[in-house]
């Protein structure tokens, strides 16, 4: 019986051993991908697909809002931990800073959103994404802040990232639901997941006279390689085709 269970594992171990590569995930292909380091406006240089992109931030607000807010700017400074991160280099680090004031209590909020040639603009997202992350510094007033972001399917799912009901800066990191579809097997409509922009909504009770946030250091990780296979150069030959020719037989 001894024998017989040894060469039983023996036969199991082989098995396993003979597995093919494909079928084993691979740590390699996760990445992190910054985002916006909100240095300042159009400077961000983000790869997607090859090419690079950049864009401005801009603010969009509920009704209530008092006669000239929100008001918007970029200004010297950034978190004491990616000051140390970047310690030694001569970038000249910068954050988004927003303040925004409301007539009266209520159900107030403001999107910020990025903008490229004067047009709202969703940032696509390489590959499958696991996480979320960014720096905000918070005012200690009882606000909340939400993620927003357009699934592979066209619709807007928002990502609830927590209360910032704190003074200063802290790192928050946002799990993305496994449930959220980021790919799409059609050729036409999107072909990834994107970026929407930031809500952040006041408590009906809390105060809106004098309302400040600070945004740094956009980024995700990223499975990189799940939308790459074998033959993906050829997905887009004839868009690239401009002379519209046909193929002779």
């Amino acid at each position: 019986m001894k024998r017989g269970l040894k060469v039983f594992v023996g036969l199991a171990c082989l098995f396993v051993i003979g597995l093919p590569v494909f079928a084993q995930p691979s740590s390699r292909s996760i990445e992190t991908f910054v985002m916006d380091s909100f240095d300042e406006a159009n400077a961000q240089n983000y790869l997607y697909d090859g090419k690079p992109y950049s864009w401005d931030w801009n603010i969009n607000s509920s009704r209530f809002v008092a006669d000239g807010f929100p008001k918007k700017n970029y200004f010297q400074g950034a978190p004491n931990s990616l000051k140390q991160l970047l310690k030694g280099t001569d970038k000249e680090l910068g954050v988004l800073g927003i303040q925004t004031s409301y007539k009266r209590k209520g159900d107030n909020w403001f999107e910020v959103y990025p903008v490229k040639d004067d047009k709202a603009y969703e940032i696509p997202f390489t590959g499958i994404v696991s996480t979320i992350d960014f720096w905000v510094w918070g005012s200690n007033y009882n606000y909340y802040i939400e993620l927003l972001v357009r699934d592979a399917s066209g619709t807007v799912r928002v990502l609830p990232a927590g209360s910032l009901a704190f003074h200063g800066w802290r790192n928050i990191i946002i799990n993305v639901p496994s449930w959220i579809q980021q790919q799409s097997h059609l050729r036409s409509g999107p072909t990834s997941m994107t970026f929407v922009g930031f809500r952040i909504r006041s408590d009906a009770e809390e105060y809106v006279d004098d309302f400040m946030i600070f945004f740094d250091q956009l980024k995700y990780t990223s499975n990189s390689l799940s939308y790459i296979y074998d033959g993906y150069e050829l997905k887009d030959v004839f868009a690239e085709d401009s002379d519209g020719s046909e193929v002779e037989e």
